[in-house]
C-alpha cells in the first residue's frame, strides 16, 4: 500500500509516549555519560570540576580529598579532606587514596597508631598508592627498622613510576651509612627490576662516590652484575673527587692486570664501549680522522690530517708515581720534515709539560721511537698525549702506531 503525499501513517497517543520517553531517557543517559567521561579527563588536573560532574564517583571523591590533604592544608582543609575521603570509601570502598588521605591526617595529628591500621589496611587493597608507600617508608625509618624501610623501597619502585625520581637520591644518599649499605646489597642480590638503573644512578649522581665505590665493590663480591656504563661512570666520579687511590682500585679491579707504573694497553687490543679517562680515549678534532683499527694479531692507533691541521688525537690518564720514565714504541707510515712529526706528550693535570718524546720517520730507526721524562713530586696525575703537528706536505700527515709503553726507566 501506497501512502499519499502529505500525510502520515497515524499511530496510537500511547505509542508517541513511549517513543518520546524512551528517546528522553537515551537524551539522559548520553548527557549522564558525557559527563562521566569529562570528570574523568579533569579529575587529574581539576578534581573539584570532577567531583561536581560526578559526586557520587568515589574514586574521583578520593582524588579530591587528597588534593585537599595536601602539606599547606589547614586544619579546616584537613578536616574537609577527612569529610570527603570518608564519603568516598562509602562509594568505593577499594579508594585507596582516601585512606592515604585519612592515615596521613591521622599522621599529622599524632594519631599514629591510627594511622598505621589505616595504612596497613591500605597496602592490604593495594601496592600502588604512592603516598602510601611512602608514608610506610617513613614510618619504618622513623622505627629504625632498615630492613623493612628498604622493603619498602622495594615495593615503591617496582609498582610506580615515580618512585626512581623520588628515591633514588634519597637511597644514593643513605648508603653512606654501612648498615644501609649492607642491607641494600642484600636487597639488590634479589635482582629487582631496578637494580641497574639504580647503580647507574648511584655512579654518576651520589654525593660522595667513594661509597658508591663501596658499594658496587661488595655487589661484585656477591655476583651482583654492574653495567659497564656505571663502571666507568664510577671511575670518572672517583677521578673528579680526587679520589686517585679509590679510582685506581676500582680500575684495576675491571681491568686485570693494570699496573699504575705503566700505561695501558700497549698494542691497542683492548675494546671497551665505554672507555674510562684510563684507558685510550680518540680525541675527535676538526678535520683530522683518527681511530683504533683492531685485529686478530693487535690493533693499531691510525691518524689522518690534511695540510696544515694538526691538534692532539689520542689521550689516556696515568697515575704515575714521582720518577723517571722511559716512553718506546714502534710506528708506520710516518713521513714528514723534522718540524712537522708528530709526537708524544706527558703534562701534569695543572697543564705543565713534563716532557715529550717526538715519533722518527718510519724508514728511519727501524720505526722504533724512545725518550726519557721524569715524574716530579707533587704532580699526582698526568695525561699522556699523541699530538698530530701541522705539515705543509700535500698530503697532509698521516701514520700508525702499533706499540706505545710509558714505564719505569731501568
Amino acid at each position: 500500500m501506497r501512502w499519499r503525499a502529505g500525510t502520515l501513517p497515524r499511530r496510537p497517543a500511547g505509542e508517541w509516549i513511549v517513543r518520546i520517553a524512551l528517546a528522553l531517557v537515551a537524551m539522559l543517559a548520553g548527557v549522564s555519560s558525557l559527563k562521566q567521561s569529562l570528570a574523568y579527563s579533569e579529575r587529574g588536573i581539576m578534581p573539584e570540576l570532577a567531583h561536581q560532574l560526578a559526586p557520587g564517583d568515589g574514586r574521583i571523591t578520593a582524588l579530591l580529598s587528597e588534593k585537599l590533604s595536601n602539606p599547606e592544608a589547614t586544619a579546616t582543609d584537613r578536616a574537609e579532606a577527612d569529610r570527603l575521603a570518608s564519603l568516598a570509601l562509602r562509594q568505593d570502598p577499594t579508594a585507596v587514596p582516601a585512606l592515604a588521605t585519612l592515615g596521613i591526617d591521622a599522621q599529622i595529628r599524632g594519631e599514629t597508631a591510627r594511622a598505621r591500621r589505616i595504612f596497613a589496611y591500605a597496602q592490604l587493597l593495594s601496592r600502588r598508592d604512592l603516598r602510601t608507600q611512602l608514608w610506610a617508608i617513613e614510618d619504618a625509618v622513623a622505627r629504625g627498622d632498615v630492613a623493612d624501610a628498604l622493603r619498602q623501597y622495594d615495593i615503591t619502585l617496582r609498582t610506580s613510576e615515580y618512585g626512581p625520581d623520588l628515591l633514588f637520591p634519597v637511597l644514593a644518599s643513605a648508603i653512606a651509612d654501612p648498615a644501609i649499605r649492607e642491607a641494600l646489597m642484600r636487597t639488590l642480590a634479589t635482582k629487582p627490576a631496578w637494580t641497574a638503573s639504580f647503580i647507574e644512578y648511584a655512579a654518576v649522581n651520589s654525593p660522595d662516590p667513594r661509597t658508591t665505590f663501596s658499594l658496587l665493590s661488595g655487589l661484585r663480591r656477591i655476583g651482583v652484575a654492574v653495567p659497564s656504563n656505571a663502571k666507568v661512570a664510577l671511575v670518572n666520579a672517583l677521578l673528579r673527587g680526587d679520589f686517585y687511590d679509590e679510582a685506581w682500585t676500582y680500575y684495576a679491579s675491571l681491568r686485570p692486570g693494570a699496573n699504575r707504573r705503566r700505561s695501558r694497553d700497549s698494542r691497542f687490543t683492548a675494546q671497551f664501549d665505554s672507555p674510562s679517562p684510563l684507558d685510550w680515549n680518540v680525541i675527535g678534532d676538526a678535520g683530522i680522522s683518527a681511530s683504533i683499527q683492531r685485529g686478530d694479531k693487535g690493533g693499531v692507533f691510525d691518524f689522518s690530517a690534511p695540510p696544515s691541521v694538526g691538534g692532539a688525537v689520542l689521550r689516556q690518564m696515568q697515575l704515575l708515581p714521582p720518577g723517571d720514565y722511559l716512553l718506546e714504541g714502534h710506528s708506520s707510515n710516518i713521513e714528514q720534515p723534522s718540524d712537522a712529526r708528530p709526537y708524544w706528550q706527558l703534562t701534569c693535570v695543572d697543564g705543565r709539560e713534563l716532557g715529550r718524546v717526538e715519533i722518527a720517520n718510519s724508514a728511519q730507526t727501524g720505526a722504533y721511537f724512545a725518550g726519557r721524562i721524569r715524574v716530579p713530586t707533587g704532580c699526582v696525575t698526568q695525561y699522556l698525549v699523541l699530538v698530530v703537528r701541522p705539515s705543509d706536505l700535500i698530503a697532509g700527515s698521516s701514520g700508525q702506531i702499533d706499540r706505545v709503553q710509558l714505564a719505569p726507566a731501568q
